[in-house]
């Protein structure tokens, strides 16, 4: 089969000719790949940062935000049968572990990650295991929803947490930083979850235009007086949740500056480091709450308001051939959306 492969940190990856994947365990899975993510991550990966990490060795196969088709299924799956469309978690979970047990399984003390620390889905096939797969409702295409393996499904997650945390009811504000790949999710997930009051912050003005339409009661401009905007939409108090998508380039100190009395700010996106005096945790009682994913239900969940139309993907496809061109776009911030690569 056709794979990209990454054979060396800070060179671009190859299509390469690789042997199909095999079923090795009764509860493995091949699935045809229908669709499958370019994510920032992937960039992170290229360029070195997952490699003390993760200790995999090259060349491997990357990609992580996967859906398609089954394929074959090993001797125990009785749920699942070829032809059936699935997303794929981004986890490969043991289900018998504490955290697992708990319904906790990002956190799973057994696992493997697709596209991270062993081979992914930027190929024809992936090989994952049955716990990580969540049916398609019907009509629902895997190209048009890879990407929320990861992306959707990292949003919505934050999203959710912070809707069972009580800090977007109605009257109360929410903060999205960086309407992208994540973003445009997070926002179209806060406005379908809760009834509070969004505002949406990026650097593009077409992106502000587009979070109109996905929802945003409020649109600033990245422009150095993002803060001061903010404050002033919130009645000087700042928002009761911060979600900030971006992690770098000024991003954590103006979503820190943005957070009110009490708030919570979501870390999600990731680069940069998080310096904020202690004296100014305790005295303001704000949280910093990291998010890593989401749990096979919040995937489930997520397909479900995918196909009532309520949180959709803006996406741009390329062939599996194209990968290195979408990479390349995605690092000169040419990218809308999500990248999704088509074999």
């Amino acid at each position: 089969m056709k794979a990209v492969r990454l054979h060396a940190y800070d060179q671009w990856p190859s299509v390469d000719e690789v042997p199909d994947p095999k079923i090795e365990g009764p509860f493995d899975v091949i699935v045809k790949i229908g669709g499958a993510g370019l994510c920032r991550t992937d960039l992170h990966i290229w360029e070195g940062q997952w490699a003390p990490k993760t200790g995999i060795e090259l060349p491997y196969i990357i990609g992580h935000e996967n859906a398609g088709w089954v394929h074959e299924v090993g001797s125990a799956v009785e749920h699942l049968k070829p032809g059936d469309a699935v997303i794929c978690h981004t986890q490969e979970t043991c289900g018998f572990c504490l955290p697992c047990r708990r319904g906790d399984d990002m956190h799973c003390l057994d696992s493997t990650f697709p596209g991270i620390n062993v081979d992914g889905g930027w190929a024809e096939y992936l090989k994952t295991n049955a716990r990580a797969l969540v049916k398609l409702p019907d009509g629902v295409e895997p190209a048009d929803v890879a990407a929320h393996a990861d992306a959707g499904l990292t949003a919505y997650h934050a999203t959710k947490k912070a809707n069972l945390d009580g800090a977007m009811m109605p009257g109360m504000f929410s903060v999205i930083i960086g309407v992208g790949g994540l973003g445009h999710i997070g926002l179209q997930s806060a406005k379908a979850m809760s009834g509070a009051n969004i505002i949406a912050v990026d650097t593009s003005d077409e992106v502000l235009e587009l979070s109109r339409g996905w929802g945003a009661d409020f649109t600033v401009k990245v422009d150095g007086s993002e803060v001061d905007k903010v404050l002033d939409i919130t009645n000087g108090h700042g928002a009761e949740v911060v979600f900030d998508y971006v992690g770098e380039k000024g991003a954590l100190e103006s979503a820190w500056a943005m957070t009110r009395r009490h708030g919570f700010h979501y870390v999600i996106g990731y680069g940069e480091n998080v310096n904020v005096p202690t004296i100014d945790i305790i005295s303001t009682e704000r949280s910093f709450i990291g998010n890593l994913v989401g749990t096979y239900v919040d995937l489930a969940e997520l397909m479900v308001l995918q196909a009532e139309g309520k949180v959709t993907l803006h996406t741009q496809k390329f062939a599996l051939d194209e990968a290195v061109d979408a990479m390349k776009e995605l690092h000169h911030e040419r990218l809308h959306g999500r990248g999704i690569l088509i074999p």
